[in-house]
Parts: C-alpha cells; structure tokens; sequence
C-alpha cells in the first residue's frame, strides 16, 4: 500500500495514468504507452489522484483485455488488483508503431497525443522508435554505474521520501524498468544518476572557454565538466560567476552591500537548463559549449529547433526534444513551467538594462548575451571607489599569494604603472598597508580591509 500512497501523492507521469471509470479512452492510452516505454493505468482514480474505486470483475477484466486484443498489434498488457483499483500494465511494445480506432498516439509526459501522419513518419524513421532519453542503456549495470549519492540528492529536490527500496523508487519515477531479470537504466537516468556519465556519453560534457577579446584567436581559460547534467550546469555557472563583474552598491558603517552582476546570473543559468535539457543526443560529434568573450557570452548546444517548430513560431510554441529528460527536471523544479524559458531570458536581461538575448540556430541553437559596454564595473565604498581588480588583489593579499608589487604583475598579467596605480588607491583608501623595509616588506590587510572583505563574503563570493 506504501507504493500506491506514494504514485498518488506523486500524481500522473510519462508512466502513470490514472483513469476514473472504464471508457473507449483507455485503447488510446494503451497504444501511447506501448509506443513509447510502457506505463501503468490505474483504472478506479481520478485525475486528482482520489480513489473512486471500481468493481474488479471478471467481465471488467474480459472488457478490459479485449481492448488490448483489439489495437493494432495487439498490446501486451498484465492486470493487477489492489482493493477497489484495477492496475494495468502496459509493456513497452516490440512492434512499434501501435494504433487503435482513433489512430496513432505517444505519451508525451503525464498525457497521451495523438500524432499526425508527418509526426509519425518522422518520429519512428528518423528519431527512432523512442526518444534518446526514453531508451534503455544496455552498457549500463545496476547498481554497479548507479550512484545513490546524486539519486538521493535528486529525490531531496522533489521532496520525495520514501522507505520504499531505491529499485522501487527508480521504476516509479519512470527512470528504470525491470525487464528479463535485470534493472534497465534510461538514458536520461543515466545522465543523472551514473557514477560516471562520461562513460556512457562523454558528449552529454559542457565545456567553457574564455577568450582574449572578441574572437576565438587567443584562449586564456578552458574548463570541462562531465559529470551528470546538473552538477554540469551547478559547475559551468560557477565558472562564469569567475569571470562575470559585479557592481556592488555598499554604504553604512558595516560596509553593507548590494551586488549586481553584469549578466543577470538567472539568464545564464535558464540558458544552460535549455542547453542540457533540449540538446540532441543523438549528435555525438559536440558536446555543450559555454564561450566567453570581451564583449560577449555564447551558449550553444547540437540541435537546432525541434522538428515542428517553425522560426516564426519561435518562443510561442513549446515542443521538447527530451520530453521525459524535461519532465524529470521539472519534477525537481529546477526548470519553470514548460515553454516559458525564451520568455523568462528576455525579460531578465531587459530588467537589466541589457539588450534581449539573440537566437540563432543552424544544426547548433545558440544564445548570445551581449555585455554590457562598460568593461570595468566599480564598486562604490562610502563615496570613493574600489574596482573588481583592486578586489582580487585585497584577496590574493590576504590568502598571502601577493607580499610586494611584481606579485600582482605576475598574478593579474599587469603592467607596472597598472600595478603600482592599484595598490596605490587600496593603500589610499586604507583597505591594505606596507608592513617593513622595501625590499623585505610586504602588504597586508588593514582591520577596515579585513571588514571590506568579510562583508562581501556574507552573501557568497563576489566574483
């Protein structure tokens, strides 16, 4: 009873269906979960996810088997009853593509739709029988590849607690499907779940570049992540805070202060969720590019609109490449409602002040945010100003990285006038001082330092 108390505070899924009484509708159900990866009907529940309860006769179980007789091929499916509710269960099919009288259905997150000649033609010659996120990883062993550490993280994130075993949990959630005596791992579970998803798809990585100036002539930082898709996306917007300037707004005695980075950091991580989430898999050949350049940021992935998307539809009509890999993450809130993410950039970027993100897509689906024209913000301090360089020096100098002036030419690849003219104004504005002899001293922190720098840490790293 703990699994069917958990299905129906979980609701309706890409596996679940809940079906109040006994209808015509249940051949279309059937044939959208053969077509895709198999699921469960559980006939006697509203869509609310109350037990009405149904009368689980013999005649029932005739009506409801003849249904499955009737679609074509025929649908395999198990019946189970559990108290007044009769479980269905539909297998993935083997003969794919399944109808019934009212045609072709999918299912396509928690419902079932029916598809168009051309959607059929497309999805089953070009696409595969399913999706990549919706196929089974053969390579993949349970629970050798699995990690519990980040399936248990996952599971905080929705809120999902259970004592049922994490097997049970993982076939619940749609994620895995016992079949021929082994646990089968979807590949979207594999991107999120796998002790090593490189393993498996060293193309699912996203890699990050810094570039002197505008082009990609000189590289200065490179960086990749290839660990599961949202520890990805957690690393790549850590690694662009490293290189975002932030203007802070700081008054008072204690230093208090107001940060505001240079591209809204929510922008930027919607950006990376739309990158991860709608890629095309299939694509081997790339892997998920952050660019950082003078003027601008780009956030690329392989696959551009979505079959079915035409480019003046763009930003009004939502369809997702990975529909159980979207779900999956919806479920866990880290993606707001469906189809809402373009929105969501441009009006973030217009609060900013900033021109809209840019689109373009040609075999890759590219977003470009543009930076803002003044390249070194500031930071105001009780009437003078300390910059994001001056900033990293006070840093260095406390983490004892930086004694004397050729550190921070060294360190921050510095002129000597550059050098000398920041640690001038740190000195000016008594953040640091000149401890001993010029040539055996060097420069530390001043108590109004220290203060400086540990108010900037209360809201997390200002960089």
């Amino acid at each position: 009873m703990e699994e069917m108390d958990l299905i129906l505070d979980e609701g309706e899924g890409y596996l679940i269906e809940f079906k109040e009484s006994m209808s015509d509708s249940l051949a279309k159900e059937m044939v959208a979960f053969a077509n895709s990866s198999g699921g469960r009907i559980f006939l006697g529940v509203s869509d609310d996810g109350m037990v009405k309860g149904v009368n689980i006769t013999n005649r029932l179980r005739s009506q409801v088997q003849d249904i499955a007789r009737k679609c074509d091929p025929p649908v395999s499916i198990v019946l189970e009853g559990r108290a007044n509710v009769l479980i269905i269960g539909v297998r993935e099919g083997t003969d794919k593509p399944y109808s019934c009288k009212d045609g072709f259905f999918i299912r396509t997150g928690p419902s079932s739709q029916k598809m168009r000649r051309d959607e059929i033609i497309d999805y089953f010659n070009h696409e595969g029988k399913i999706r990549f996120d919706e196929q089974f990883c053969m390579d993949f062993k349970y629970p050798d590849d699995f990690s519990e550490k980040r399936f248990q993280r996952y599971l905080q994130q929705c809120n999902i607690t259970s004592n049922l075993p994490l097997e049970q949990i993982l076939t619940n959630l749609g994620v895995a499907q016992r079949q021929a005596g082994r646990l089968l791992m979807k590949n979207a579970g594999v991107l999120m779940f796998a002790r090593e998803p490189a393993r498996f798809y060293f193309h699912a990585a996203i890699t990050c570049v810094r570039f002197r100036g505008m082009t990609k002539t000189h590289i200065i930082d490179r960086k990749d992540f290839s660990e599961d898709i949202i520890t990805n996306v957690d690393n790549a917007m850590k690694w662009l805070k490293t290189y975002i300037p932030l203007r802070y707004e700081i008054g008072g005695g204690k230093l208090q202060r107001d940060e505001i980075p240079e591209l809204p950091y929510d922008a930027l991580r919607e950006a990376l969720l739309n990158s991860v989430i709608h890629r095309d898999y299939f694509e081997k050949g790339a892997v998920t590019m952050v660019e950082f350049y003078d003027d601008r940021v780009h956030i690329l992935n392989p696959g551009g609109l979505v079959k079915g998307i035409l480019p003046e539809e763009f930003g009004l009509t939502s369809i997702s490449r990975n529909p159980f890999l979207q779900g999956l993450f919806h479920r866990a809130d880290l993606v707001e409602r469906i189809g809402s993410g373009i929105a969501r950039m441009r009006d973030e970027m217009k609060a900013a002040g900033l021109s809209e993100p840019e689109f373009s897509w040609n075999g890759f689906f590219r977003i470009i945010f543009k930076r803002s024209e003044k390249r070194s913000l500031e930071i105001a301090v009780t009437g003078s100003t300390v910059s994001d360089i001056d900033l990293r020096i006070s840093e260095l100098i406390k983490n004892g990285e930086i004694v004397r002036r050729p550190d921070v030419e060294r360190l921050l690849q510095l002129s000597y006038a550059s050098a000398q003219r920041h640690l001038a104004n740190l000195v000016e504005r008594e953040l640091i001082l000149f401890e001993g002899a010029p040539k055996t001293g060097k420069y530390v922190l001043t108590r109004k330092g220290e203060e400086f720098l540990a108010s900037l840490k209360e809201k997390g790293d200002h960089r």
